[in-house]
């Protein structure tokens, strides 16, 4: 397929996907229960963490999340007290326990108490081209807080070679500007041709399918790779071909 071919063919798909149904079956749905920007970035944020698995026991359990911090995430981050943090313990999803939940929770305030928010953490990259060393800034703020090492391993690092699939979606919800209302958009000190597209097995299959990928692994190189190819086809919103190639391997399984 050659390169205008292939991009007719992927704007198509984005058109099809990239639509408020979308919604309905996607975890972004959690962060769309919410008004309020802070309630927005962290339940976006705590959804994201626990992105993998079956879809349905995502949303469940980020649902649940949200209800352990009474609908009212940004109010429960700032103000909770120490037996607030003792109910979160029961919460398990996969290997993300209360444990890390209690911890993340403390290293959101930390955030929002001592650095002015998730959004201002992010910005050290408002003049660099891609938000992955940005990831890794992040990861060594929120982790400034005492914390038990395993819990480390739910925000990963693209300077340690990985794709960092669930914190580069999280960023597409916040700062992608999206017409037909997916995307947030409410982070503006940052820009959609920034982004890079959640590697997972499914787009990486799907990319790989239509040679905008040759790495076999779905790591921080391969990420690079991808985000070379989907800049060529878009500078500007190269991350809105995540619809097409999510679209294409879950639901037409392309």
């Amino acid at each position: 397929m050659k390169q205008t071919e292939l991009k007719e063919f992927l704007d198509v798909k984005v058109l099809e996907y990239n639509r408020p149904e979308f919604i309905e079956s996607d975890p972004i749905q959690i962060p769309h229960l919410f008004n309020k920007k802070e309630d927005i970035e962290i339940s976006g944020f705590l959804t994201a963490t626990i992105a993998w698995g079956n879809r349905k026991s995502i949303i469940n359990n980020a649902k649940r999340m949200m209800e352990y911090m009474d609908h009212s995430p940004f109010d429960f981050v700032k103000n909770h007290q120490e037996q607030d943090l003792q109910s979160l313990l029961p919460f398990v999803h996969r290997t993300f326990n209360g444990t890390d939940f209690i911890t993340f929770v403390k290293g959101l305030q930390h955030i929002y108490n001592n650095h002015h928010g998730l959004e201002q953490v992010f910005s050290v990259a408002n003049k660099q081209t891609s938000l992955q060393a940005a990831i890794h800034h992040f990861k060594k703020v929120f982790f400034e807080i005492e914390h038990l090492p395993r819990t480390q391993k739910h925000v990963s690092d693209p300077l340690k070679n990985s794709a960092a699939k669930r914190i580069n979606m999280f960023l597409r919800w916040m700062v992608r500007t999206d017409q037909t209302g997916v995307d947030f958009g409410i982070w503006k000190t940052l820009s959609p041709s920034q982004l890079s597209c959640p590697l997972d097995v499914h787009s990486g299959n799907v990319a790989r399918k239509l040679g905008l990928l040759k790495r076999k692994q779905n790591d921080a190189k391969a990420l690079r790779e991808l985000d070379e190819n989907l800049r060529i086809l878009d500078a500007t919103d190269p991350v809105k071909y995540d619809f097409a190639l999510f679209g294409l391997g879950v639901f037409e399984g392309f």
